[in-house]
């Protein structure tokens, strides 16, 4: 049994070590990646607003194994962008990816987003196969993108 809740300050290292390690075992610990992002070891103070939330995934045990958040694009009318989604290697292939988008995007629509935005690296083929499944497409490359990394990009309406 899983469970979502918000971050706490508590998360903090768990859900850092955790996107470290995914980004690491695919050669993506590179400039221009959330392995970078200077609020990595601090996510709960960036979210928790009325257009931000971040969530990690617990097991029966209270052990974090997974995240994933959304925060207002400030680029694209009435769009929050879909952030950090990571799992732990013990759940991966389990579905809950899957179900972890679904989850965000109902918050994104309680906050009153319309669209959610992405952006992912091809390296990560399990994660653009589940966006795709979830009816994410592509789109070009927004010139106001920061992950300077970052090779595809997504958008989909709510």
């Amino acid at each position: 049994m899983y469970t979502y809740r918000e971050i706490t300050e508590k998360d903090n290292a768990a859900v850092a070590a955790l996107v470290r390690h995914n980004l690491e075992k695919l050669n993506l610990n590179i400039p221009g990646t959330a392995y970078y992002d200077e609020g990595l070891d601090h996510l709960n103070d960036q979210y928790g607003r009325e257009d931000a939330g971040y969530y990690v995934l617990t097991d029966e045990n209270g052990k974090v194994v997974g995240g994933i958040g959304f925060s207002k694009l400030p680029f694209m009318e009435d769009t929050a962008e879909l952030q950090k989604l990571y799992l732990d290697d013990s759940v991966k292939g389990s579905g809950l990816g899957y179900d972890m988008i679904r989850y965000i995007e109902e918050r994104m629509r309680d906050a009153g987003f319309k669209h959610s935005y992405l952006e992912t690296h091809d390296n990560l083929k399990a994660a653009v196969h589940i966006y795709e499944k979830c009816g994410y497409r592509t789109i070009e490359k927004p010139k106001e993108v920061l992950h300077s990394a970052m090779t595809l990009f997504f958008f989909k309406d709510l």
